[in-house]
């Protein structure tokens, strides 16, 4: 950052996420507020699904946009030239390169999400942000954040900053006891979820209440019952920055926004044409326990609204628990169709992720491909049910399929 001019120091005004999971979709909502408020934001996330560059989205008039090929070439090749050969990470100087993209563009608001854990990540040399934000936290990245919730709570709350306000959501009590902790030797100012602010789903609707008053809103869009969090997450957020967001405009955000791969219903493209009949598919990136719960618990109540048979093609890296995430399929899915996750070098063998599902109590064979699994699913059910497949278990298996179905986020 010094050597760059500290692009850091000459931010619009931050808001910073952290947590294992829902970063990138209470981020998502807080964008479609604010852009629907008419505000000019960039939204920094990260890992990117198809190409690199959704990692930097970059204010418009209207609203924000990917960076461009040639802006994030030069960036990426001025971060290298100025680091002059010292030791870097991928992230660290991707990080570098977006911060200094993000100082050379005006906005009203910079949504910036935490890569890994928080307290050593590269964006927290951001001092002093407008608002910080903690979504559920869970046991992942053990390797690097510690193998217990409190340990890893402890790395999240590494960004909540003095007499700034943190809005934390609903969480594990041991993970917010060590929050509760942090904010207190720091002197954040918190606001918890169903103490400080209330979102919950109530005859189809969204309803969130805090001390500003009480909002009746209309059902997100993004599809589960834990985006009812994200969102009271999101409203919490821009309302405890006093960022003005009339209702409108969060209305308006919560029937507007999009996210891909999580809970997305893939209604057309070359994946979709091989299925037979009007079966169903689903595309989430959860890979860890708790992403397994809120997802299964998502197809358990589209199983209550409208019944078929359910089918997960699966591909998991070796750094994940498949079968903390399969167990909550128990009872639910027909069956696991387990693939490669052909984008990384850390992927599972199908064979033993179809072990690791059968552990859980789940029917599963090893398929060499999505395609593969489809043709499967297809061939072996047909027609003669409307059926619902999930691909699931991983991002970079999202990624992949968003660019086989020829519908990369746009």
């Amino acid at each position: 950052m010094a050597a760059l001019g500290h692009p850091d120091k000459r931010l619009p005004p931050v808001i910073h996420v952290a947590g294992t999971n829902g970063k990138g979709s209470t981020t998502a909502f807080m964008r479609a507020m604010l852009e629907a408020a008419g505000k000019r934001v960039h939204v920094y996330t990260s890992p990117h699904l198809v190409r690199f560059h959704e990692r930097i989205r970059l204010a418009g008039a209207s609203s924000s946009a990917f960076v461009g090929e040639d802006e994030l070439a030069d960036a990426l090749i001025h971060a290298e030239k100025v680091n002059d050969g010292r030791p870097i990470t991928q992230f660290e100087i991707t990080t570098a390169a977006a911060f200094d993209l993000f100082a050379r563009h005006p906005a009203d608001v910079l949504l910036l999400e935490v890569g890994l854990g928080g307290r050593l990540d590269a964006t927290n040399v951001v001092s002093e942000p407008l608002a910080t934000v903690i979504t559920q936290i869970a046991v992942d990245h053990e390797k690097f954040l510690g193998d217990t919730i409190e340990a890893i709570a402890f790395e999240k709350a590494g960004i909540l900053k003095h007499d700034c306000p943190a809005v934390i959501a609903p969480q594990d009590p041991a993970a917010l006891a060590v929050l509760e902790e942090q904010a207190a030797r720091k002197g954040a100012r918190l606001f918890v979820a169903n103490r400080d602010w209330i979102a919950h789903s109530e005859h189809g609707r969204l309803v969130y209440q805090d001390d500003q008053g009480l909002l009746d809103l209309p059902k997100p869009k993004l599809v589960g019952r834990h985006q009812y969090a994200n969102a009271g997450a999101a409203i919490a957020t821009l309302r405890s920055a006093d960022l003005a967001v009339p209702s409108a405009a969060i209305e308006a955000g919560l029937v507007d926004v999009e996210w891909p791969a999580r809970l997305q219903r893939l209604t057309s493209g070359a994946l979709v044409d091989r299925v037979r009949g009007d079966a169903e598919i689903w595309l989430d990136g959860g890979h860890n326990p708790s992403a397994g719960i809120a997802i299964a618990e998502a197809m358990a109540d589209l199983e209550e609204r409208a019944a078929r048979p359910l089918f997960l093609i699966s591909g998991m890296l070796t750094t994940k628990d498949p079968v903390g995430f399969f167990k909550p399929f128990g009872g639910l899915a027909r069956k696991v169709f387990t693939v490669p996750v052909a984008s990384s070098n850390a992927s599972r063998d199908p064979a033993e992720l179809a072990e690791a599902a059968r552990a859980a109590g789940l029917p599963a064979e090893p398929t060499a491909s999505v395609e593969a699994a489809i043709d499967q699913i297809s061939g072996d059910f047909g027609t003669k049910g409307a059926g619902r497949i999930l691909i699931c278990g991983s991002l970079y298996l999202a990624g992949s399929v968003l660019a086989a179905n020829g519908t990369p986020p746009a």
